[in-house]
């Protein structure tokens, strides 16, 4: 693997505010011996026109062209054009850093046989960039661990390695729509080394019309559904159709249903002494984020309140949100003020802790 190939899989759909900025961060990657493997799935604006143009620039760009079949079908076909040794995705909204590339084969190169790797994310929210933090997890992580909870890598950071990992395993299932990184993540963890490249490589662009936020709650659904699947293999749950059931509907029934279900992995884990296992720890602890999360996003005070309770996880959370729950709680009509404050907080704190875009994007079609 002196110098490999590295085909880069860019599916497109409606793409066009963002799609300038996100091939001109591949295009103009420090690392050269790319195919861009760019498949317009249907698009209705103008992202096909963009592609041509960019293509006639730089004939590494291929340009597929075709009625709309949906993100899983695009990756998949995305997956059988490319020819690279090395295939690594980009998502048209996001954008690359200059070293991403060359850092993860560097990466590939030390360590053979390894199957994938991703790399941490700055966060792009309008025209400030969020930076992302190193999380002391991924200096020792068992991945496999943490792939049973979660998504353990942001989608448009992954490379993946096909000198190991077979043909057949890296395609994307459509049975699980919404999750299909995650359930692909689970497969190869499982049966390959993973690793994490822990510095942002990635700007990963936070808008309302991204994927994760338009389909929020089906993710939800086929995400529990996986995490259910994972751990019954594990022998770590007893009734996975809690999962199933609080992702279709948070009531006080899902909800004492889930939060017992929770207890019982904990009390599972600490009898097998998994505990010593710092990946156990952390990825337990994002997944009890995870379903506090959807339960709070109900806005429902009481349901989350009961959540908590029964899982006595009341000093898990931020002592703002502890403070905002209890008097909602007691007096609904604190709920939206609450919740409005605390939007509020977070944005400005958020505010805080970016620089301007363009300090660290120098690139054209940013916005």
């Amino acid at each position: 693997m002196s110098v490999p190939l590295v085909s880069v899989l860019l599916p497109v759909y409606n793409g066009e505010p963002y799609l300038a900025a996100a091939l001109e961060s591949v295009l103009r990657q420090d690392y050269e011996r790319l195919e861009v493997i760019a498949i317009d799935d249907g698009s209705t604006d103008r992202s096909l026109y963009i592609l041509r143009r960019y293509q006639e620039a730089d004939g590494r760009l291929r340009v597929v062209s075709r009625e709309n079949r949906g993100l899983i079908a695009t990756l998949n076909e995305g997956m059988t054009l490319a020819k690279g040794e090395l295939i690594a995705r980009m998502d048209a909204d996001d954008i690359a850093y200059p070293t991403r590339f060359s850092r993860q084969i560097a990466l590939f190169q030390e360590q053979p046989r390894l199957g994938i790797s991703g790399t941490s994310v700055d966060r792009l929210i309008g025209d400030r960039v969020v930076r992302g933090t190193p999380n002391p997890i991924h200096r020792s992580a068992d991945w496999h661990v943490l792939s049973m909870f979660y998504t353990v890598f942001m989608h448009s950071t992954v490379m993946y390695n096909r000198n190991v990992i077979p043909a057949d395993m890296l395609t994307y299932d459509a049975t699980y729509v919404h999750a299909e990184d995650f359930d692909l993540f689970r497969r190869i963890t499982r049966e390959f080394p993973a690793a994490m490249i822990d510095e942002s490589l990635v700007a990963y662009r936070v808008h309302d019309e991204s994927v994760t936020n338009k389909h929020r709650r089906p993710m939800r659904r086929t995400h529990l559904k996986i995490a259910a699947e994972n751990l019954q293999r594990e022998s770590l749950i007893d009734d996975p159709d809690a999962f199933l059931a609080i992702g279709t509907t948070v009531t006080p029934d899902t909800v004492r249903r889930v939060a017992d279900c929770l207890l019982s992995i904990e009390g599972r884990i600490t009898a097998r002494g998994m505990r010593s296992s710092a990946s156990h720890e952390e990825g337990l602890m994002c997944f009890f984020y995870f379903l506090y999360q959807l339960i709070a996003d109900e806005k429902q005070p009481g349901l989350t309140h009961q959540f908590l309770t029964q899982t006595d996880k009341w000093h898990r959370i931020r002592r703002r949100e502890r403070y905002g729950l209890r008097a909602a709680t007691h007096a609904p009509w604190c709920s939206r003020l609450w919740s409005d404050a605390s939007l509020r907080l977070d944005a400005l704190a958020r505010y805080r802790q970016s620089v301007p875009a363009r300090s660290v994007l120098p690139l054209q079609g940013l916005t």
